[in-house]
């Protein structure tokens, strides 16, 4: 037994699909710092902190599998397969994915590849870039003044005219609209949501690196966001917050950077004992 409870006990021949978080490594639930202790290999994504990677003792558990828009990355399919594999090696195999695995992170795929090959697997959440990247950057997803209603939209597969969104029904139905990897499709964003009436003066965050050292906010307008972006040199990964909401961050801006040091190490020993066969 932990404090907190049972840890539970991460058996070979599994996958573990977790969630690392925005940023933070103070964001990790239990959990995932249970799975990072257990797990024999951990293939991570893109997105996992460089202090969450750091703090792993043994970087020979490490194996990288990450995706980026517009990069060289390994195809979806190859890394359910990888994943696979591994398991019937029979390791203790940690899909660890930044923000949560289920939230534009392909968790989804990957645990329907898992469960169409027969590989038992378990999903441990995470916080949510839309959730915990505003509010590293002092604003608040919903407030009760401001919005009932808040949306996250992916920008990788936002096109424009010829995409899927309904900009109208988008526009006029969430008061707050927060974007996922928004920054090669910001154009496309700003003109959507103004052709589709948002004021151009509506307020807008582009956040950067959340949660990190390096995190950067740059607050403008919905008509003056992509020159925003390019004067400020702002890099992805970025969310893009829209609606009222920005304006809070005014008041609630309380992240400083430069607070996020370094953590110990997650120490390779478990916090339950192994069964007989496990060792």
């Amino acid at each position: 037994m932990t404090p907190f409870g049972t840890s539970p006990t991460f058996a070979p021949g599994t996958v573990w699909l977790a969630g690392a978080g925005p940023g933070d490594p103070g964001l990790l639930t239990l959990h995932a710092v249970n799975a990072i202790r257990q797990a024999d290999v951990i293939v991570y994504d893109a997105l996992v902190s460089r202090q969450i990677l750091d703090a792993i003792e043994n970087p020979a558990r490490l194996e990288y599998a990450g995706k980026r828009g517009g990069k060289p990355s390994p195809r979806q399919r190859d890394i359910s397969v990888r994943l696979i594999e591994l398991a019937r090696q029979g390791k203790r195999v940690l899909r660890l994915k930044g923000g949560d695995p289920f939230v534009f992170g392909r968790g989804g795929e990957e645990a329907l590849a898992l469960a169409q090959e027969g590989i038992p697997f378990r999903i441990i959440p995470g916080i949510t870039a839309g959730l915990g990247g505003l509010a590293y950057a002092g604003i608040p997803a919903t407030h009760r003044t401001v919005n009932t209603v808040v949306s996250f939209i992916t920008g990788h597969t936002t096109t424009g005219q010829n995409d899927s969104i309904d900009w109208t029904a988008l526009s006029q139905g969430s008061p707050v609209l927060v974007f996922y990897m928004g920054l090669s499709r910001l154009s496309v964003i700003r003109d959507s949501l103004i052709a589709a009436g948002r004021p151009e003066d509506h307020p807008v965050a582009l956040i950067s690196k959340a949660a990190t050292p390096d995190q950067r906010v740059v607050v403008t307008t919905l008509a003056g966001c992509v020159e925003a972006a390019t004067s400020s040199r702002i890099e992805a990964p970025m969310m893009v917050a829209v609606g009222e909401v920005v304006d809070l961050r005014a008041s609630l801006n309380w992240f400083d950077p430069g607070e996020l040091g370094t953590i110990s190490p997650f120490v390779h020993d478990l916090p339950t004992a192994r069964q007989p066969d496990d060792a």
